[in-house]
């Protein structure tokens, strides 16, 4: 088998410098990276059973496949190992059998629309209440459907705690991620994620949890124009998509209703001189107040043991990523697993034409149709580009070279950093 990996892994470095990819150079590496995923995910998917042919079957199909073709097959890859882990998410905190109702249940229900819609009834309190053999009340369309509203708001789940439920889904699926001090040698690595168990190559490790923001909205992000100036925890997608994961911290101890605006919005420090292009930031951008626009929150899993993405630490000289990043677009159709997807999208949800000029991006005309395309949620997980265990999960971060980058940042490949940001 680790002949076989070899062989694969010389593939995929053949692979991505094919000139048969795209020549603008940002395209380039996007298909580098969908070629990437499609080698990993597919060597993932046949299991550990493959043999030599198989290998070369893959290898083959990376070589001709057209990139939208490669593309679908990424995703359903990627879709199902998430709708397994979600089966066992499932399997671990859904009740045994549905909870019975008590009586409080009952007591005292909250007046529904339609009640205040008719007006108070002021003979009510001399109207006997029909109650049935074990003295409930037997419940009106009105009060039925207030009692469901409210029980199927966030579901009942069993009490697990946070840690217990990552090593029961390690138990099931062979690993989890944890959070300890991070090996690498400088001291802004802070915290690490680490892989606990052993994950395979092309396995999803993480997920990158928060609020998605597409560029109609990026003024709303917390501390714009300058987002990155005190929250380390952003990430772009190659469409523009940011998300930000400052506001889902460490998660929670409870399934429930979470809408990402508990966290205060930054105000970065502005002090120094101005340079020339902070004085056009603030001509062409002006930070928005976003409360009103963030939408009623989802009901989220906050126990998620795989929504730490925003943890993984870049590697250090000489030391090679274990890690990539994955766009998942998550389709919202899939309504059962939706709880257990830690992202919620900033705004009303509409599909909005941007186009970028340089720096900055610019709506063209009013809100677009996608034409009866499923409805995604833009989302991005961290899949293994070899096997695994117990050890530190490095991604490279890929910043651009067009800026100022930090001290302890060595490239990985100078040149994808170019293509990247290109």
């Amino acid at each position: 088998m680790a002949f076989l990996f070899q062989k694969f892994q010389e593939a995929v470095r053949v692979l991505a410098k094919s000139p048969t990819f795209a020549k603008n150079p940002r395209l380039l590496q996007f298909e580098a990276d969908i070629n990437r995923l499609f080698l990993y995910t597919s060597y993932n998917r046949l299991g550990r059973d493959a043999d030599e042919a198989d290998i070369e079957e893959i290898i083959d199909m990376a070589s001709k496949a057209p990139l939208a073709d490669q593309e679908k097959q990424v995703h359903e890859n990627i879709h199902s190992q998430i709708k397994t882990f979600c089966t066992s998410m499932d399997d671990i905190l859904l009740p045994d059998e549905p909870l019975a109702p008590s009586p409080e249940s009952y007591a005292a229900p909250h007046r529904s629309g339609l009640s205040l819609a008719v007006g108070k009834n002021p003979s009510s309190k001399n109207v006997p209440v029909p109650r049935d053999g074990k003295g409930y009340p037997k419940p009106t369309l009105c009060s039925f459907l207030v009692v469901q509203q409210r029980r199927t708001d966030v579901p009942e789940t069993k009490p697990v705690k946070l840690a217990e439920l990552s090593q029961r889904l390690k138990d099931l699926v062979g690993y989890t991620v944890e959070l300890k001090p991070s090996q690498i040698p400088h001291k802004e690595a802070g915290q690490g994620l680490f892989v606990n168990g052993e994950a395979d190559v092309g396995r999803v490790i993480a997920f990158y949890p928060g609020v998605i923001y597409s560029p109609a909205y990026y003024r709303y992000i917390p501390g714009y124009p300058r987002v990155d100036a005190q929250n380390p925890y952003l990430i772009t997608r190659y469409d523009g998509t940011v998300i930000n994961a400052q506001p889902w911290g460490t998660g929670g101890e409870t399934r429930e209703v979470w809408d990402g605006l508990k966290v205060a919005g930054l105000r970065p420090s502005m002090q120094g001189a101005e340079t020339g292009s902070d004085q056009v930031w603030k001509m062409l951008s002006k930070p928005l107040e976003g409360s009103k626009l963030g939408g009623t929150g989802e009901v989220l899993e906050r126990r998620n043991p795989l929504a730490f993405a925003q943890f993984a630490n870049h590697p250090p000289k000489g030391v090679d990523p274990n890690v990539m990043v994955y766009s998942y677009d998550f389709p919202l159709t899939e309504k059962n697993m939706r709880m257990y997807i830690p992202n919620i999208s900033f705004g009303r949800g509409e599909e909005v034409t941007m186009k970028r000029f340089g720096s900055f991006w610019f709506q063209l005309g009013g809100s677009s149709n996608s034409g009866g395309d499923v409805p995604v949620l833009k989302t991005l997980v961290l899949v293994a580009t070899r096997a695994l265990c117990d050890e530190e999960v490095l991604l490279n971060y890929r910043l651009s070279n067009s800026k100022r980058r930090p001290s302890w940042y060595t490239p990985v490949d100078e040149e994808e950093d170019r293509r990247r940001w290109s």
